[in-house]
């Protein structure tokens, strides 16, 4: 199986400083990865470096085979369309309600009819069990319905590849399980490749294929979740016994 997304030799700065270094990852189609490590290692630099959210300093990023680094914005916004992004925070608009919300790609980047528009929002709010806060504002939402609420708007053109950094955070334990269960429903669903920033141990073993993890900004394993809890790397061990690094 060929990778969806391939990155080699990945090198990611602030300023002087070195963020990332040699990385070397691929995700695989219709599979979860989920990316690991401590604090500050880098784990969502290096989902913004992919997204070209910012840009690496050196390296190579393909999309389908294709290097997106270096390419014209023009060519490279019709590979990020094709990709939806949960933001950590949500990034949900205060001022307007949900529905209004989740339509701004669809009226952003596309010029389908007013009821097209409208059939692809509802269906998707139904999808993220959200059809009687269509009118509400975020402010009106609770934690884990503004986290559905933003899931709904990431998905709403039909996304090949979800981002999501750090889905679970804010959440207690009930409401992280339903968002994990939700998230694997809208994969089978929809067809959906999904690369996941966190370090929720419980939602790691629910949702994860394969694992990334990196430390002080270098790739320490990646392979499948099985695979890394007996790959016999003590940083690895340590986590999946208490939790953390």
């Amino acid at each position: 199986m060929d990778p969806i997304i391939q990155v080699r030799n990945l090198e990611a700065r602030y300023g002087e400083t070195t963020i990332l270094k040699d990385i070397d990852i691929d995700i695989y189609p219709n599979q979860v990865t989920v990316i690991l490590g401590g604090s500050g290692c880098g784990k969502t630099t290096l989902m913004r470096n992919i997204l070209r959210l910012e840009e690496p300093f050196q390296g190579s990023v393909k999309y389908w085979g294709e290097e997106v680094l270096g390419m014209e914005e023009p060519e490279f916004n019709k590979i990020l369309l094709k990709t939806g992004v949960l933001f950590q925070n949500g990034a949900l608009l205060n001022s307007i309600p949900v529905y209004d919300n989740v339509s701004i790609p669809l009226e952003q980047h596309t010029k389908l009819d007013r009821s097209i528009r409208d059939r692809m929002i509802r269906v998707k709010l139904s999808l993220v069990h959200l059809d009687q806060a269509v009118h509400l504002l975020p402010s009106e939402l609770s934690g884990g319905m503004k986290k559905r609420a933003a899931l709904a708007r990431a998905i709403v053109m039909d996304p090949d590849i979800l981002f999501c950094d750090e889905p679970s955070a804010g959440l207690d334990p009930q409401t992280t399980a339903s968002l994990d269960e939700l998230l694997l429903d809208l994969k089978e669903q929809l067809k959906m490749t999904m690369v996941i920033v966190t370090h929720e141990l419980a939602s790691i073993h629910r949702i994860a294929d394969r694992i990334i993890f990196l430390e002080a900004g270098s790739l320490l394993f990646q392979g499948t979740l099985a695979e890394s809890m007996n790959a016999g790397i003590p940083q690895i061990t340590k986590f999946f016994e208490v939790g953390r690094f």
